[in-house]
């Protein structure tokens, strides 16, 4: 039996439906969250009520749900949560379960703004201008350099919270008054796209690659999209997540410019559109499960469908209290 662990599931219930799937009965999916109103952990086999990840007996929780269920395989759909299971994965594996994530270093990088842009550069990929304070932006700008608008957002955050456009010198000053830990982003006017990418746990090869053109944003999230192909990213991203170690599941945010394709971020997890690219035939589910039965996933071949639209919208989970 190939048990399945899915922390932190919150509201991604299609994520929880799409594994259980997957299984074909071969195995169970077990869903944890802080929340008993969290609805994913609902379309789980089971579920498991847990502290919250800032808990001291987390991880032994988690261990414990591990054991319990004899679970060969675990995955975070929350990026706080992303480093502690990376911390770890060894202690996980001693227990039978492998953390489908990337290592660790890897994923600290990925979730710090800053550090994410100097990979992306490092492996020769094109990437938005930042600054760390606002005497070096004031620097580059006095030079004709990145001109406002600039975005201000915390280099450790996530989720787009707490981005904001900065217009002028005056309003820049005010956000760094107001918060710690914030950094400059050259603004970028280009047309916004998400590419949703597995990497295979044992080989670690690309197995698969959906590229969506995002046309709506809410509450940093991609809305609605169009699924489409585009061959010369594809052939920037298969080395560069090959080369930079990557593991598992990950999103990968970037915007088009012209011909020139920029990289924005990495989340190191499964993103808020997936369901889009599940729905256009990439069953990221099955591979992460093959892998976790010992067998290799065949490189990806880039066959979904163009022009398939995802738009999202509201549903409901009724339950009694009990």
């Amino acid at each position: 039996m190939t048990n399945l662990l899915i922390l932190s599931a919150g509201t991604r219930n299609k994520v929880v439906e799409y594994c259980r799937e997957a299984m074909h009965g071969e195995g169970i999916v077990v869903a944890t969250d802080c929340s008993p109103y969290a609805p994913a952990i609902y379309e789980a086999d089971a579920c498991e009520i847990v502290p919250r990840i800032d808990a001291p007996d987390y991880m032994q929780t988690i261990f414990g749900i591990v054991k319990k269920y004899d679970i060969r395989g675990c995955f975070s759909l929350i990026d706080p949560e992303l480093s502690l299971i990376a911390k770890h994965a060894d202690e996980l594996r001693e227990l039978g379960c492998e953390p489908m994530i990337s290592p660790y270093d890897l994923v600290e990088t990925c979730l710090h703004k800053a550090r994410c842009a100097e990979l992306f550069k490092k492996h020769g990929l094109a990437t938005a201008k930042y600054y760390l304070h606002p005497t070096e932006f004031d620097m580059d700008h006095a030079q004709e350099g990145v001109d406002f608008p600039v975005f201000v957002k915390p280099e450790g955050g996530s989720a787009s919270l707490d981005i904001h456009v900065a217009e002028n010198h005056r309003e820049l000053d005010v956000l760094f008054a107001k918060q710690d830990g914030l950094m400059i982003q050259e603004f970028m006017n280009g047309q916004e796209y998400g590419a949703d990418v597995y990497v295979d746990m044992i080989s670690g090869k690309c197995a698969a690659i959906f590229l969506k053109k995002k046309l709506k944003m809410r509450a940093g999230e991609t809305d609605k999209a169009v699924s489409v192909h585009d061959q010369a990213l594809f052939d920037l991203i298969v080395p560069f997540v090959e080369a930079a170690g990557f593991r598992g599941e990950i999103d990968i945010d970037l915007f088009k410019d012209g011909d020139k394709w920029y990289f924005s971020e990495v989340n190191p997890r499964f993103g808020g559109g997936y369901p889009h690219a599940y729905a256009c035939g990439v069953d990221v589910p099955s591979m992460l499960l093959r892998n976790l039965r010992g067998e290799v996933n065949p490189p990806a071949a880039f066959d979904y469908e163009d022009g398939v639209v995802m738009m999202k919208y509201n549903e409901v989970m009724i339950r009694r209290e009990a």
